[in-house]
């Protein structure tokens, strides 16, 4: 699936990842492939996300999340330094 994450300053990342797990405002939940679609949102903490290669980590401070159709895009606030 595909994984895009945004703030309103930059793209943090877009890629092909083979799963997720996100900061959801009510608790953490993990998006695979085929997943139903969803929107939440997304309380401060981290996006963890695997490629085919390694485990990728980004920390969020907020946010909203859409899945639909194998496509995921994060809405963030902004990226903890």
């Amino acid at each position: 699936m595909n994984l895009e994450i945004l703030t309103p300053e930059k793209k943090v990342f877009e890629g092909e990842v083979n799963s997720a797990i996100f900061p959801g405002a009510d608790g953490s939940f993990q998006v695979l492939n085929n997943h139903a679609p969803l929107i939440s949102l997304l309380k401060d903490g981290a996006i963890e996300f695997r490629t085919k290669e390694k485990t990728e980590k980004v920390v969020i401070t907020g946010g909203v999340v859409e899945v639909l159709q194998n496509r995921v895009i994060v809405l963030a606030d902004g990226i903890a330094q």
